[in-house]
């Protein structure tokens, strides 16, 4: 069964590490419910970002904290800086932030699983910092989870 890490020894991290795969279905209402061991990591946290991938049919998932880190990024831009101010404009205006309810359970917007094409089954994938929600068949298609593949990620990331 998949499942989250702690990066470090200290028990109290912070650090949220979501790896593994899981089948979910949206239930009636349209709601996702996160994996537990994914939530028993995010420790106090209640809230997640859901954005487009810019180059797949999925969603990507964000902590508030891992979420935070990327936008120190995106504020270090001048205000003039035109492009910059775009592409938070754009990622923004197609991002939502959920919470989740006592069940675990979180709404997206429809917007945004019409986006990964999700209509009932979802697969949940670990990405470590973050999570992405796919269509289990947009995923296989995709053929981004083909073993040959892990050669080539593991050289380009350096690891």
């Amino acid at each position: 069964m998949a499942e989250t890490v702690t990066i470090g020894t200290n028990p109290e991290s912070t650090e949220s590490v979501f790896v593994g795969t899981y089948a979910h279905a949206l239930d009636p209402k349209r709601r996702l419910t996160i994996p537990s061991p994914w939530r028993d990591r995010v420790r106090g946290v209640r809230s997640l970002y859901v954005l487009p991938d810019v180059d797949e049919k999925c969603l990507c998932v964000f902590t508030v904290r891992e979420m935070e880190r990327k936008l120190a990024s995106v504020g270090n831009h001048s205000i003039v800086d035109r492009k910059a101010r775009q592409f938070a404009r754009v990622l923004a205006s197609r991002s939502d932030l959920v919470d989740w309810d006592s069940q675990g359970r979180i709404r997206i917007k429809d917007e945004l699983l019409d986006h990964a094409g999700i209509k009932d089954r979802v697969t949940m994938v670990g990405n470590f910092k973050f999570f992405e929600l796919w269509n289990p068949d947009t995923l296989k298609k995709s053929g981004v989870m083909v073993g040959t593949n892990l050669v080539d990620a593991v050289r380009h990331v350096g690891f």
